[in-house]
């Protein structure tokens, strides 16, 4: 059940007095749902407003088509209609546009009782494109069926907006203080683009500057029955994100008269030989204490017993043993493969132009992900050369424009050193306690996220950063992030805003 508050003495609040008077110590608070209008005030006019449920929020969300093809997206439709959520509650919300037309930011904060540094909700609302043909359902339709809520963003990231932002609005809608401002930056280009969180840092630092930050990331996994909750995560650290093109060269003909150094075909080969190739497992003490916490929160009893033996390891190779038998018993192999190596993924392939043309050249765009504190980026790039090397293909990291590869190097391994966000923060600790009294058959842990976040201008500033999908999830929800049939629980979306409810309840004055 979701905590209680006290109940707000509206005519005292209408006063503009702030105050919240108690209907009696056992009073219990109006359940913030659709059902539940409430009249607040701000500096300027009264406002009565019902908060909406978080489903009603995602569904909206899903319904705008963000999707960001590599240049950023259009949010701007998204924003306008998350600004009048705000404007609702009497929450005060500002659209920050980006160069780049209908791209654009959204900026709410509602103001704190004291001067403590404020904290930042991070969300963004641009998504990866879809392939329309192989959904089941419309994904920007919001679909409910079977108990989940289909389409692009569900998972990552409007789902996890959506219980945030109906938490809050429930904070709001009863009158709550808190004692520190909350902002909540819904961004864009997170996916890709040239006017993210960066670009916004550089051009309105005092809008987003921050004691903590809270944005996607943490996992919230369920036992084999794929519903129960299992294990909470917050994730203090993200992946090290780097690319690397591979490129084969050959003889460019016309097509009726091939030669045998084809480009195409050398690159194949040259993939075919690395694609199943796995990078050497490295535990540092962030995903040691994951797979320590993975391992008392499991009902599988094998599971856990590889996962002491991968803990116990004294070699390298017992080290490898080990993990292969944790990922082969896991419910989430591949979660729990990317939390063990860096990881190569084959994305873009480019060869030829024309079909009586024999191309010259042939590329393939590998996403990397190292472990801060593991493998270095560069000890990879020198073992995927020495690899290769016996073949004729150029391995290539790819830099941003006028950095030369030394330069970058040396950037990746600023990423790689950057230590994990602090343990010790009113933040962290709200999430920790949320998660006992949410889900109290479960483990909670902090852990290491396997992708990337917008999170870049707050740690580089020292901000520790935190992240979590508050909603559990099951496998196939998992690997539906940036794929088909993107879904999640619609219990699971309820549970996690009670969630969420409880974090910010710590900040109440």
């Amino acid at each position: 059940m979701p905590p209680t508050f006290p109940t707000v003495d509206r005519r005292a609040f209408l006063a503009g007095s702030g105050a919240i008077a108690v209907a009696g110590a056992g009073a219990t608070a109006l359940r913030a749902d659709a059902s539940t209008a409430v009249t607040t005030t701000t500096t300027t006019r009264a406002v009565s407003f019902a908060p909406p449920s978080p489903l009603s929020l995602l569904q909206k969300m899903l319904g705008f088509d963000t999707q960001n093809f590599g240049q950023g997206g259009k949010t701007r439709a998204h924003a306008e209609w998350l600004k009048s959520v705000w404007d609702a509650a009497g929450v005060p919300a500002e659209i920050i546009p980006t160069p780049q037309p209908d791209n654009v930011h959204l900026v709410a904060r509602i103001k704190g009782t004291t001067s403590a540094a404020p904290l930042l909700l991070l969300g963004h609302s641009d998504v990866v494109p879809v392939e329309r043909e192989n959904w089941s359902v419309d994904p920007f339709a919001g679909t409910v069926k079977g108990g989940e809520v289909y389409g692009r963003g569900a998972l990552d990231m409007k789902g996890a907006n959506a219980a945030s932002i109906a938490a809050l609005l429930r904070h709001v809608s009863r009158g709550a203080k808190f004692e520190r401002d909350i902002i909540v930056l819904t961004d864009c280009d997170e996916e890709a683009g040239s006017y993210g969180s960066g670009w916004l840092a550089k051009q309105h630092w005092d809008k987003l500057d921050a004691g903590m930050v809270l944005t996607e990331g943490g996992w919230f996994l369920a036992q084999s029955d794929r519903t129960t909750p299992m294990l909470i995560t917050v994730t203090r650290q993200d992946k090290v994100y780097f690319n690397l093109d591979l490129t084969a060269r050959g003889t460019a003909t016309h097509s009726s008269k091939p030669i045998p150094d084809s480009a195409i075909v050398g690159l194949s080969r040259a993939v075919a030989e690395i694609g199943d190739w796995k990078a050497p497992v490295h535990l540092t003490s962030v995903t040691r204490q994951y797979f320590e916490a993975l391992g008392r929160a499991t009902d599988d009893r094998a599971f856990a017993k590889a996962i002491r033996l991968m803990l116990k390891a004294h070699s390298q190779r017992s080290l490898e043993r080990a993990a292969a038998l944790v990922v082969k018993l896991s419910d989430y192999p591949y979660l729990h493969s990317a939390l063990l190596r860096t990881t190569t993924a084959y994305v873009i392939e480019k060869a030829g132009y024309k079909e009586n043309v024999i191309p010259s050249e042939a590329t393939v765009r590998v996403n990397c992900r190292g472990i801060p504190g593991g493998e270095k980026p560069r000890d990879f790039l020198k073992s995927l050369r020495r690899k290769l090397s016996d073949r004729d293909i150029d391995v290539v990291l790819v830099a941003p424009e006028g950095t030369s590869e030394a330069d970058y190097l040396d950037q990746l391994d600023a990423r790689w050193a950057t230590k994990p966000a602090d343990t010790n923060t009113p933040l962290y600790r709200a999430i920790s306690q949320a998660a006992v009294q949410t889900y109290p058959g479960a483990v909670f842990s902090p852990a290491l996220f396997e992708a990337g976040t917008s999170l870049g201008p707050w740690r580089e500033r020292g901000i520790p950063g935190y992240g979590v999908y508050p909603y559990v999830i099951d496998n196939d929800q998992l690997i539906g992030m940036h794929g088909n049939d993107e879904r999640i629980f619609v219990e699971a979306l309820a549970k996690g805003t009670d969630f969420m409810e409880r974090v910010f309840d710590r900040f109440r004055a």
